[in-house]
């Protein structure tokens, strides 16, 4: 969260303390997390943080899945039986399970003594939204689910972010994991992905109003289409150039000094390509959404074609399913959420936020106490199912 949040967290933090403590222990849970998950500092907040919290270790191991085994890391809190496991999925990045922010929602939730095990599908560190995505997440969730130590009562929860979002949503509806997911979130997750890429070639929402996409999406379908779009000696490079650039996008949260090395490697890799590809590396070097969404529309649809890869046209979960969603969110906007979330009510318990709290599938944003307390409320009833 920024300093202005946290400001404004920390102003607001007697009054969220004070419904807290009205509200009951429940309550408190959630705005443990809350606070946790925020970065908050302070004597008072950092105090809150830690309430009933304990310390946790760290394993890595392999989790058998239909496409074979996959790496994955389990946090287990160190003291107490533990009650219920969270299969905890990553969003489109190469960082996989290793990636920062991925690895702080973790331990903010074993501190709060669930077990977290983060499966990492090979798909996903390669940029590629495919329809093993959610076989993966589903095989992952029905180990976890197997095993005594981590799922006592033969249940897992699931949580997924950004596109695992609604691919977490998809494996929970599954057959084979009927009566073994006992909630599922989707974090700044998608209903349809047709209907998301769409978004993102041309900035029109479903309700025909506008928002200008953020040209990671349409990075990272350029990548998934690359095949349609030039020869097939020039897909690979294209790919190359496009993973490099994309890897510079996540540095400059981290190394700024690294990620202009690697924007300028990917500059270099753009001159060294033959047309068309050279072109099309230029519009990802130089951000140029406008160019690239024409291109790239046409294919939308086949490439999303398989309802495996949409929660609204796979079949629903039976267990409660909580969206949670960025109200700005340029790369999977929030319209998503309350779209899904119809298609769903008629089938299963839904819960529905989209906060200013949240950019996309990240808790760093400015709002007052209401928006809090409402973000607190969510996690709360999530954390209790």
């Amino acid at each position: 969260m920024n300093r202005p949040g946290r400001r404004v967290l920390a102003a607001s933090l007697a009054a969220l303390l004070a419904l807290a403590l009205w509200a009951g222990p429940d309550r408190l849970r959630g705005l443990s997390f809350v606070l946790r998950a925020a970065g908050m500092q302070g004597a008072a907040a950092e105090a809150l943080a830690r309430w009933r919290t304990v310390p946790f270790d760290v394993s890595d191991l392999r989790v058998p899945t239909r496409h074979g085994p996959v790496r994955a890391r389990l946090y287990r809190p160190l003291e107490g039986r533990v009650e219920r496991t969270v299969v905890l999925t990553s969003g489109v990045h190469a960082d996989g399970i290793d990636e920062p922010r991925l690895v702080k929602l973790a331990g903010d939730l074993a501190t709060g003594g669930q077990a977290v095990l983060t499966p990492e599908p090979p798909d996903l560190l390669r940029y590629e939204i495919t329809p093993r995505l959610p076989d993966i997440i589903e095989d992952a969730a029905a180990w976890a689910a197997s095993q005594k130590d981590l799922a006592p009562d033969g249940k897992v929860d699931l949580f997924g972010i950004s596109f695992s979002g609604g691919l977490s949503v998809v494996a929970s509806g599954r057959p084979a994991l009927k009566g073994k997911v006992a909630a599922t979130l989707s974090f700044g997750g998608h209903g349809d992905l047709s209907r998301v890429l769409a978004f993102l070639c041309t900035g029109v929402l479903p309700d025909g109003s506008k928002l200008a996409p953020h040209d990671y999406g349409v990075v990272v379908i350029l990548l998934n289409v690359a095949d349609r779009l030039v020869p097939p000696e020039q897909v690979e490079p294209l790919r190359t150039g496009i993973r490099t650039f994309l890897r510079a996008s996540h540095l400059t949260l981290t190394d700024k000094a690294l990620a202009e090395q690697t924007f300028a490697r990917a500059r270099t890799l753009q001159a060294e390509m033959p047309e068309p590809a050279s072109t099309l590396m230029k519009h990802v070097n130089t951000r140029n959404v406008a160019a690239l969404g024409p291109l790239l529309l046409p294919f939308v649809k086949a490439f999303a074609a398989d309802p495996a890869l949409s929660p609204e046209r796979s079949p629903p979960p039976s267990t409660p399913v909580y969206l949670l969603h960025g109200e700005g969110d340029t790369v999977i906007p929030a319209m998503e959420a309350s779209l899904l979330a119809k298609a769903l009510r008629p089938h299963t318990e839904v819960h529905a936020l989209a906060t200013p709290l949240i950019s996309h599938a990240e808790v760093d944003r400015q709002a007052g106490v209401g928006d809090v307390w409402r973000l607190v409320g969510f996690w709360s009833g999530l954390l209790d199912e």
